[in-house]
């Protein structure tokens, strides 16, 4: 290991701080205390040596008025890394972001003995009436209480942390014992110990809390088959508790507790640990639900149709013309189309079935369609969910869009009690009315879809232009056109996209080759990338279609010297085409994106 960390300044408004080289390969927890005044940000990144970009760990924008904790979860690793953390003033007047303490411990960060003055990271979510303490540690404890000696060291000397009825009003109080915020998929066994004075006056039960706020119980106290059932105990003592935890998303557990009355006893808790194996032999796996994407380029993967009803969805790749685009994966590869103003019956209904995905789970269901030539647009597209026990659907998306011809992205999140199968439904009445209706890469997540998109913007390396410049930005030097942040469709006509890739309706950077002379040219540079130990590859898409388009090349600026990686001329298509490109550099360098007439 290194002396120390190492302070570092980019600018005057952001400063940057790492960490000794770390080699641990445990499974570890870090913990940063902190405080954003008025107006800021601060970002926890990991570092691996030969990796381009940081792996974002965490961040937050949120002010304070007081220390916040926060705890993130370094997951096993072979290799050496740095802990990066990243603080950025505000524009207001009197900003500060201040670190006050960093520990990386073993361990997970659900863990925790109480032992610590910040408690890990967890914490009382504030009531009224009925809260969580902190109880033990060798003080005076009123007689009348009936509090335990602390379960770590069995003494009074040691910590728990507990809730007490007596200033409880109504049942509908409860206290919360929330923990951090999971920051990586765990799955696995959480185990913990509890005691409750005065049974039948309380209600003690676990919850896990997603970023969404919505709950999910996971235990509750005297329930048959919670693994707790085969312990006798007299009301005094500690009770152990396993309960099977998955969280393949961001979690926070809550135990909660409710009281009847003020004599409703106490609840307390000890000695929180988890291990990745689940309690039971017979828990199922945290399910995969990649087994429901398809990007239709090979076949129909796990999508299945009704062949004996309808008018079956045709998987058609075409050359793209200014009639049709190409698909959206690639622009010239593979998509499902559900009819054709060339089909001879008066009208159609199209079924495409998905597999079966597991019940009381909350699914993110993202896909891209397109429609050409509808009159009337409310059945040219519907999502259902059909219970697989039954033949119950429940409608749980419908288009709105008018007919675009474009790839539009939609994001549907669906959860459902049983297991069900997502339906995609296209219909038609008449022969007049209908058009065509174009579906393509099937993508299904488990999660909120706010939260899952959120977290892809975080991708190291990856930008969409949705929000701003990603650190791209213009070469000003000898360059006589501009790239613009653009949406919708270009300016000129018979030139450019109608819309972005990303969503159809997003943002896309853009430049006019009309205005610019032969030889002249414009060039988007990324941020500076450290050197590589392997292959990099380069994906983008990119759109060239009109006259006069010149040539889109891709360069390497590495210690000066200028490498040409990848170049297109001319007009190319009227779609969307996909470009991936791939180069090794064992030193810093530079990518760019340069339109030359």
């Amino acid at each position: 290991m290194d002396d120390g960390p190492e302070p570092q300044t980019t600018d005057k408004r952001t400063g940057l701080l790492l960490s000794p080289v770390l080699d641990q390969e445990d499974w570890s927890c870090l913990r940063l205390v902190y405080q954003i005044t008025e107006s800021g940000s601060l970002r926890v990144q990991q570092r691996r040596g030969g990796d381009s970009f940081d792996r974002p760990l965490w961040s937050t924008q949120s002010p304070s008025d007081s220390w916040v904790i926060s705890s993130m979860d370094l997951q096993y690793t072979t290799e050496a890394y740095m802990v990066v953390i990243e603080g950025t003033l505000g524009e207001s007047s009197g900003s500060s972001v201040a670190v006050f303490e960093i520990s990386i411990l073993p361990g997970y960060c659900l863990e925790c003995d109480l032992e610590k003055p910040h408690l890990c990271g967890y914490s009382n979510q504030w009531n009224t009436n009925v809260n969580w303490y902190v109880g033990g540690g060798g003080g005076a404890q009123d007689p009348q209480s009936n509090l335990p000696d602390d379960h770590t060291y069995s003494n009074n000397t040691g910590h728990y942390m507990y809730v007490d009825s007596i200033y409880a009003k109504t049942f509908k109080e409860v206290a919360k014992l929330v923990s951090p915020m999971t920051t990586v998929p765990l799955s696995g066994c959480m185990s913990f110990h509890f005691q409750r004075g005065e049974e039948r006056g309380n209600r003690f039960a676990v919850y896990t809390r997603d970023q969404a706020g919505q709950y999910r119980e996971i235990w509750r106290a005297d329930t048959e088959g919670q693994n707790q059932s085969d312990w006798t105990a007299t009301t005094w003592e500690w009770i152990p508790v396993q309960v099977d935890l998955k969280a393949p998303y961001p979690l926070q557990v809550v135990f909660e507790v409710a009281f009847n009355s003020p004599r409703g006893g106490h609840v307390a808790i000890d000695d929180i640990s988890f291990s990745p194996e689940f309690c039971s032999a017979e828990t199922e796996p945290t399910f995969d639900p990649s087994i429901a994407n398809c990007d239709f380029e090979g076949d129909f993967c796990r999508y299945t149709q009704e062949q004996t009803r309808g008018s079956p969805w045709k998987r058609v790749s075409i050359r793209p013309n200014t009639f049709r685009n190409g698909d959206h994966t690639t622009g010239e590869g593979s998509f499902l189309l559900a009819h054709s103003p060339l089909a001879s019956r008066s009208g159609y209904v199209s079924h495409l079935i998905g597999p079966v995905l597991p019940g009381n789970m909350k699914y993110c269901l993202r896909f891209y369609y397109s429609l050409r030539g509808f009159n009337q647009t409310d059945q040219a597209l519907a999502v259902y969910l059909q219970d697989s026990t039954s033949i119950t659907q429940e409608r749980i998306w419908t288009q709105g869009e008018k007919s675009q011809d474009i790839w539009i992205a939609t994001d549907v999140t669906f959860q459902s009690a049983k297991p069900a199968k997502v339906i995609f439904l296209s219909a038609c009445r008449s022969f007049w009315d209908c058009g065509s209706v174009a579906l393509d890469d099937i993508r299904v997540s488990l999660g909120d879809c706010d939260l899952t998109a959120a977290s892809h913007l975080s991708v190291p390396g990856h930008c969409d232009f949705e929000t701003g410049y990603c650190g791209y930005s213009q070469d000003k030097q000898g360059d006589a056109g501009d790239w613009v942040w653009r949406r919708g469709p270009t300016p000129t006509s018979y030139t450019g996209p109608r819309g972005d890739h990303t969503t159809g309706l997003g943002h896309y950077m853009h430049i006019e080759a009309s205005p610019m002379l032969s030889g002249q040219n414009a060039r988007l540079l990324s941020s500076p990338l450290r050197e590589a130990r392997g292959p990099q590859c380069l994906r983008f898409y990119y759109h060239m279609y009109g006259s006069g388009t010149g040539q889109l090349n891709v360069h390497l600026d590495k210690d000066g010297e200028d490498v040409l990686l990848w170049k297109r001329s001319g007009e190319q298509s009227v779609t969307w085409l996909r470009a991936i490109v791939e180069y090794q550099c064992d030193s810093q360098h530079q990518a760019s994106g340069g339109k030359t007439s």
